[in-house]
């Protein structure tokens, strides 16, 4: 196996055959923030409900076959991890509390956490709603060092909003990512250029980017196990494996190489809902009006991050574990649950399904650009726009009293019409009414930062998961 020299050029029988070494110099500046925010989703239920502090919390659907979103690290404690049926959360932590997602509410804080990082630098790459990666190499004569613009993110946010994050620093964002996972919750931890090899090398392979479950076990049938035994494979070897492109990419990253920069204002890839049904439906009449309610929920989403799609897609997945997806384009961009619906809805009927039974159906939105360009095309569309102000009303009242509160008649059973006429009608006023009233929290408390010393010990605090998986 290849080490490291005492000045940071890797030895071995195998130098003709490595990936280039022009990528990391010693002095590289650590000018890369990676900034995760700590369990978002059950942070940001347990700010916003005070009682749920210090308790086991699990952000998920409780019913038939839910996930878990989120969880806190109290209830991580007990093995809770995200992805997980939410079932076998529960039988790991029995007294965890389930409470369904507010994804208005985590949007919000979203665009708040990104106007702080903004307020620092430009140079700001969001990856989700709970984590981007800065560049800060401009910021640092009015802010100071990386460290010290770090903290004042973290105080910012502790105080702001009431959450904590990590940050990882690094000279690339590939150890950067790796910092922020390994220092959770609630902590700062520096990886300078000299020290990137002794961080990394130790580490399971499966901490890379681009190895999942099938590279993991083809790289365990040769032996490699740490991110070390990868860096002492050969090029070539690596290659005839995975694939040239994607045994070249490991073999970069094997050796702390990423040649890649912070993109500014990167749009999110797509949007999307899905539902895995409490048991198989065979009634497609059934799966028609849940896509119904995920095709709105899109939309809302959507619309809550300021965007338009260009392509609706659609997820079927059968009892088997089969699945289809299909997709198709809009003649012009939406953020319009009907348009949604109505082109999910053609893109089902079209696959002439009978006699199946349907485990899970999912609607995607792609092709994402920024709502303000659409408004310049759409002066003229009057019945669009009056629809839009229908659907941002039903926004209005689900930030008010939850998801529920208005939503289309076809999703309600017709004693509950009857029912509920009176209470959509309030909730319709209300909305109208109170549609920005904003909410607050408490302040929580900072941790000290650290830095990998000149022996290389890590200093790991927390959880070892590699950031929060949401």
């Amino acid at each position: 196996m290849m080490g490291e020299s005492r000045d940071g050029v890797h030895g071995g029988s195998q130098a003709a055959d490595r990936p280039s070494e022009t990528l990391v110099t010693p002095d590289q500046p650590c000018n890369i923030l990676h900034i995760d925010m700590d369990a978002f989703y059950a942070a940001v239920e347990v700010r916003d409900d005070p009682s749920l502090r210090g308790k086991q919390v699990i952000v998920g659907h409780g019913a038939g076959r839910g996930v878990v979103l989120s969880a806190t690290y109290e209830a991580r404690a007990y093995g809770v991890r995200s992805a997980m049926p939410v079932a076998a959360a529960k039988r790991l932590a029995p007294n965890a509390i389930v409470v369904p997602p507010r994804h208005e509410s985590y949007a919000q804080a979203s665009r708040e956490l990104m106007a702080i990082f903004r307020d620092v630098t430009p140079m700001v790459e969001p990856i989700s709603l709970d984590e981007a990666f800065l560049d800060v190499t401009g910021a640092h004569r009015i802010f100071g060092s990386s460290e010290q613009i770090a903290t004042h993110i973290r105080q910012r946010v502790a105080s702001e909003l009431s959450l904590t994050c990590s940050v990882g620093i690094a000279p690339n964002k590939f150890i950067a990512k790796l910092a922020s996972g390994a220092c959770k919750p609630d902590g700062v931890l520096t990886v300078p250029a000299n020290r990137m090899l002794t961080f990394l090398h130790p580490l399971p392979i499966e901490r890379v980017w681009g190895i999942g479950r099938k590279t993991a076990d083809a790289l365990h049938n040769i032996g490699v196990d740490t991110v070390g035994d990868l860096a002492s494979v050969p090029v070539s070897t690596l290659e005839k494996l995975l694939g040239q492109s994607h045994g070249a990419a490991l073999a970069e990253l094997a050796w702390a190489r990423d040649n890649r920069g912070v993109h500014v204002d990167e749009p999110d890839k797509s949007v999307g809902a899905e539902v895995t049904f409490d048991y198989d439906r065979s009634d497609l009449d059934e799966v028609r009006a849940e896509m119904l309610r995920l095709s709105m929920t899109v939309a809302r989403r959507l619309r809550a991050g300021e965007h338009v799609c260009r392509t609706v897609g659609i997820k079927v997945k059968f009892e088997d574990f089969t699945s289809l997806t299909r997709s198709r384009s809009l003649p012009e961009s939406t953020d319009l649950g009907r348009d949604i619906y109505d082109t999910a809805l053609g893109l089902f009927n079209g696959l002439n399904l009978q006699r199946v039974r349907i485990r899970l159906i999912g609607v995607r939105t792609e092709g994402l650009r920024p709502a303000r360009e659409q408004v310049l095309e759409s002066l003229f569309a009057d019945e669009d726009e009056a629809w839009s102000a229908m659907e941002r009303t039903a926004d209005a009242a689900a930030a008010k009293f939850g998801s529920e509160a208005l939503k289309p008649a076809r999703l309600l059973s017709p004693p509950t019409r009857a029912a509920t006429r009176a209470a959509t009608r309030a909730a319709t006023r209300a909305a109208t009414r109170d549609a920005t009233t904003a909410g607050g929290g408490e302040v929580t408390g900072a941790a000290k930062p650290t830095t990998i010393g000149p022996t290389g010990e890590t200093p790991i605090r927390g959880s070892q998961q590699h950031g929060d998986q949401e």
